[in-house]
Formats: C-alpha cells, structure tokens, sequence
C-alpha cells in the first residue's frame, strides 16, 4: 500500500512535471526560429544524455542493468521520447498547434482504457467523469479561440492522434516497468536512445544535403543556447525522471489528467512573458481543468488503494 506521504510527494511532482512541460511550449517556440525540428530534438536530448550520465559518473545516481528486461525497456523509448515527438514533428508539419492541442488533450481518456485494458487500473464513474471534465476545459479554450479542424489536414491530424496513443502506451509501460526498473534506470535509457537516434537522424540529413552549416549556426546565438538548455535539462531530463517516479507511486490514469495542467501553465506564461491576453473563455476553462483534475485524484481514494509496485533488485 502507498503511503499518504508518498502520494503527496507523487501529486506535487505530477504538478511539477506538468508546469515545465507548460513552459517548454514558450522555449520550443523560441528554439525553432533559429534550427529545424529535428536539430533541435538532437540538441536538447544531447544535453540530457550528458547531464544525467556525469550524474551517473559521479555516483549521484546509480543504474543496475544486470537481469533486467532491457529489450521492454528499449520498447518503451519506441513509444517515448521517439514515436511522440517523431509525430508530433511531423504531424505540426501539416496540421496546426491548436489542433495539436486538442487532440493531446485527449491523451488522459486514451491512458484510461489503455490502463484499463493492460494494467487492469480501474475507476469508478466520477473519476470518468472528472477526466472528461478536465480534458473538455482544454478543448473548450481551443474551440473558443476560433481553433478547428480543417479535414484537409487529415495526415496531420492521424499522425497527432497517434501522439495520444503513443503517449498513453508510455504510460501503461512505464508503470509496469517501475516493478523491475528504478526511475533514473528508465529515464536513463529513454534519454540515451532519443540522443542517439535523433542525433544520428540530423547528422545523417545534413551529409545529405551538405548543410552542416545550418547545424552549427544557432550555437550562435545566446536565446537558443539558453532555451535548449532548459529543454534538455528541464523539460527532458527533469520531466523523465519525474514522470518515471510518479508512474510508480499511482495509476496511469491518474498521473495522465495532470497533462492538462501543462494547458493552464502556458496561458500564464504567455500572459506574463508574451502579453497576450487572458479572456473570459480561459478562465472557464481552466476551472474545469483544475476540477477534473481535482476530482480524479479525490475520488481515486474512494475505490481502493493502489498497490505499491515493488522493484526487482
């Protein structure tokens, strides 16, 4: 059985996790003036792999992989960082981003019956209905700002919707694997294959069109460097090892609905740092966001408790 404290700890990382996933939406924006997609995903995940193996180096953190299904592992970071950023780039790239909202924001019912049907994670009707709650706030500020879907954009908008899948599909491993693994251990193979693979996919772009210039550039420029920081340490490194914990202490469905929060944290962020406005229809929506999140967590301790997941060693 989970402690209280532990829960507690678990609740306040989930909202954690979700304010620097909230701010990275304004450090994306700002990397992407200066380097391609791609680029910038080898970047970022160059600086988490570092930063979290001089932790390892240095005996701050310690990886026991001895014996351990490492195969399930390597399948989870199919499924995160590589197959939810591979779509999200490539999906951004014939739909808009608030149709990329929206649709993310359907990730908490997704993780629901993915949880449901692998993890055999139940809830009862008001946590159903707390998460639908939550994930109608998100779209409701979407659909008030004008956003809609164009059925042109129809590759575009498959491809999102496979982000919620792929995401989800995190989720329900991750938790599973935190019975065998340790959190730094996952988030450790998760950094070290997107910085693999990604790096070797934009140096292998760039030897073919003979623009290794163009990678070196944005190094440049103090805004970039700045920005990929944070996105490597904070929203990679940071999120991975949060992220990984929280899967471990409660179910995946409800670590998922604090993915909306993510929404509530870059209205603010935008309001503070960009000037833009804050109207009636956000307010509204981030009440029902907060409420279903709210709701999802208090009435998860009404079913039954969730059974500490035990580690392998």
């Amino acid at each position: 059985m989970i402690s209280h404290n532990d829960r507690k700890l678990a609740y306040l990382l989930a909202v954690l996790n979700a304010v620097i996933i909230g701010i990275s939406f304004l450090f994306a924006k700002i990397v992407l003036d200066y380097a391609q997609p791609l680029d910038t995903l080898m970047y970022r995940f160059a600086i988490s792999f570092i930063a979290i193996s001089l932790l390892a180096a240095l005996g701050i953190v310690k990886l026991h992989y001895r014996g351990k299904p490492i195969g399930k592992a390597l399948l989870l970071s199919s499924m995160y960082p590589l197959g939810f950023f591979t779509l999200q780039a490539y999906g951004l790239q014939h739909a808009t981003a608030a149709e990329a909202g929206i649709l993310y924001a359907f990730t908490p019912i997704v993780t629901m019956l993915c949880a449901s049907l692998f993890l055999k994670e139940s809830t009862n009707r008001a946590q159903k209905l707390a998460i639908f709650c939550s994930v109608f706030g998100v779209v409701f500020i979407f659909l008030m700002k004008g956003s809609k879907f164009d059925i042109s954009n129809i590759t575009g908008i498959s491809l999102l919707v496979l982000t919620s899948f792929s995401f989800a599909g995190y989720s329900v491993m991750a938790r599973s694997l935190s019975k065998q693994f340790s959190p730094v251990e996952i988030s450790y193979l998760m950094l070290s294959t997107g910085f693999v693979v990604f790096t070797i996919s934009s140096l292998f772009t760039h030897w073919k069109w003979g623009s290794f210039e163009n990678l070196i550039a944005p190094l440049s420029h103090p805004l970039f460097l700045m920005s990929i920081i944070f996105l490597g340490v904070m929203s990679s490194l940071v999120t991975a090892l949060v992220s990984t914990y929280v899967l471990s202490k409660i179910e995946a469905s409800q670590m998922s609905v604090f993915t909306n929060l993510s929404t509530l944290v870059t209205i603010a962020a935008g309001a503070l740092f960009l000037g833009e406005e804050v109207t009636r229809y956000h307010i509204i929506g981030s009440v029902l966001i907060i409420v279903g999140v709210l709701g999802t967590q208090y009435y998860a301790g009404r079913t039954k408790e969730v059974p500490k997941l035990k580690r392998s060693v």
